[in-house]
């Protein structure tokens, strides 16, 4: 009875909106309130993970090493494991990459546990030491809740995608208080369209949620920066040189984080990938402390100056204090940093790389400044060089040199940094691009085929269901057939063209009316000629695994109009008109074009 009054009401809702509002301004308002929705799960999930870590370091001693961090890790995989495995037994990882393979297969349909599922997840891998991000779950949750409200109000593929991107644009901006940011990610990572029916809504959702996070969180901006110093030219050397060892050291993120992800992959028990992953990355988080969870506390100590304090609970504090040594720790945390959050996520935690490319940034470009400084005698400034750092591990793993930039130029609260932010991040993106192509979201998905790109022409090749415009209706007779039954099959057909089976029902050939006119009309060769001394080979097939590229391909190469399409195993399916498939390429553009 509920179910059919809630029905009952959004059913009128609907209907209203539409009549009185139109497309347009419907879509305008729900993004208004997915911006609320969105921005809110960030909010619940901020102070979880706070209250979760709050929790254990008031309940647990908190001694001069901490022998807990141990056990910290594991017990939040453990959880984390259990939630996902015995509670939601849907597959949550990689929140980024989960939104856009369901922009590019399931025309922007997010399940309806995705508002909330990452949400739990995420707060008990990172709550209990995991060394990820929580930014990616949040992208997950705010695509979910701008999806499945969409679908709520019986929304079209196209408008059900953009209130997803507005979902996510809410939650980050939220998250670092960076509504610019949120746009451009929605942009450039999401690759949603730029159109001026995007661009409102998106603008409504990143206001919103940046707005409802001062509300709530305060006006502190994620990263407290004192102040950074002004950009002088003598410097662009060497943010040339960070961008270059940004760029390699993204390059060692995503492969190192690749080859973990496949290690585990290859052992069967989850128990064992637990205990190996727990075991690992409470050992690093031991050893060095600063591992611990998404880091960003340990980024405001870097930009601070107070790096002493990064090591003060490990056991190696005494060592840090000599200058050399101190050097080796900042190494080691850049490297060590990508092992953590690698084993976190393969051992079964849920979280994103988002974090742990700024603080893998932050420590390298602080690591420049002070080597710069203390042994070549140059006077570097800490904070910008840790700042760009950050834009350009940010820009090598994720490809994305913009979201990079605005991020970065917002949280430091002001502009002031952007020439060295845009020589960093795009030194770094072109080091990045001709070595790995995909980014550290899209390569899975573009293995496997599942990859929107903002090049629509491929887009719409890969996306377009070439199936249902297939001729099944071509007449088929078997291979020892002689003329004079194929003079039947002509009487019964009105087409000109056959095709030929042979005793396995494979393809053998075609029979093209016209070439054998002649023989058709010579009642003296109806018993003497064979199906099999007229059909041709055709010079090219069409196979049912050829992506839209290479059937396009085949169509231009050998100028034909029509193709026979075909397994591998030369089982024949039908045929594809090139008339046909350029059409049904432009009706895809078209509705995929418009505003």
């Amino acid at each position: 009875m509920r179910n059919k009054v809630t029905a009952s009401i959004l059913a009128r809702c609907r209907r209203w909106m539409k009549q009185k509002l139109g497309m347009q301004a419907t879509i305008l308002v729900l993004s208004f309130f997915v911006g609320i929705f969105g921005a809110t799960a960030a909010i619940i999930v901020k102070n979880l993970m706070h209250l979760t870590v709050s929790f254990l370091n008031n309940t647990f001693p908190n001694a001069h090493v901490n022998y807990y961090y141990l056990a910290f890790p594991i017990i939040g995989i453990v959880l984390t494991v259990i939630y996902t495995r015995r509670v939601i037994k849907d597959h949550i990882g990689h929140g980024v990459s989960i939104v856009l393979k369901s922009i590019f297969k399931s025309e922007g349909k997010l399940r309806r546990h995705n508002m909330y599922s990452s949400m739990v997840a995420s707060t008990l891998t990172v709550g209990f030491g995991g060394s990820v991000g929580l930014e990616a779950p949040m992208v997950l949750t705010g695509s979910a809740i701008g999806s499945n409200l969409a679908r709520l109000f019986n929304l079209n593929a196209k408008s059900t995608t953009l209130l997803l991107a507005c979902g996510s644009t809410a939650a980050v901006a939220a998250i670092f208080k960076a509504p610019i940011m949120a746009i451009v990610f929605a942009i450039e990572v999401l690759m949603l369209d730029l159109t001026s029916a995007a661009l409102l809504p998106l603008l409504i959702s990143a206001a919103t949620g940046t707005v409802l996070s001062l509300l709530f969180l305060g006006d502190t901006l994620t990263f407290d920066i004192a102040s950074t110093q002004s950009f002088f030219l003598k410097n662009i050397p060497f943010y040339i040189i960070l961008g270059i060892l940004t760029g390699f050291i993204s390059i060692y993120f995503l492969r190192l984080l690749r080859f973990i992800e496949r290690s585990f992959q290859k052992i069967k028990w989850i128990q064992l990938k637990i205990i190996i992953g727990g075991v690992v990355l409470g050992a690093l988080i031991l050893l060095l402390p600063v591992l611990f969870g998404e880091g960003y506390e340990s980024i405001n100590a870097l930009l601070k100056g107070d790096v002493m304090e990064l090591f003060e609970k490990s056991p190696l504090f005494l060592l840090s204090q000599q200058h050399w040594m101190l050097i080796i720790f900042l190494i080691l945390i850049i490297f060590l940093k990508v092992i953590a959050t690698a084993v976190t996520t393969s051992a079964g935690g849920i979280g994103g790389v988002f974090a742990p490319t700024l603080f893998v940034g932050a420590f390298t470009g602080y690591l420049v400044a002070e080597i710069a400084n203390y042994y070549l005698g140059f006077n570097l400034p800490h904070i910008n060089f840790a700042l760009a750092g950050m834009a350009g591990v940010m820009s090598g793993v994720m490809l994305a040199p913009l979201t990079s930039i605005f991020l970065i130029a917002e949280i430091s609260a002001g502009y002031s940094l952007l020439i060295p932010l845009m020589i960093t991040s795009l030194i770094s993106y072109l080091c990045v691009s001709p070595i790995e192509k995909y980014s550290v979201y899209t390569r899975q998905l573009a293995e496997k085929g599942h990859l929107k790109t903002h090049n629509k022409d491929k887009f719409a090749l890969k996306k377009i269901n070439w199936g249902r415009i297939i001729d099944h209706n071509i007449t088929t007779l078997p291979l020892h057939s002689t003329l004079r039954e194929y003079t039947h099959y002509i009487a019964q057909s009105k087409r000109n063209l056959f095709v030929v089976l042979d005793d396995n029902q494979k393809f053998a050939g075609l029979l093209v009316m016209d070439d054998h006119r002649d023989k058709i009309f010579n009642q003296e060769l109806y018993d003497k000629v064979l199906v099999d001394d007229l059909m041709i080979e055709p010079e090219e097939f069409i196979y049912d695994t050829d992506s839209g590229e290479e059937m396009l391909e085949k169509f231009n190469r050998t100028q034909n109009f029509n193709m026979p399409v075909i397994t591998q195993e030369r089982d024949y399916i039908g045929f594809l008109s090139k008339a046909k498939v350029l059409n049904l390429y432009r009706d895809f553009i078209a509705a995929d074009s418009e505003d």
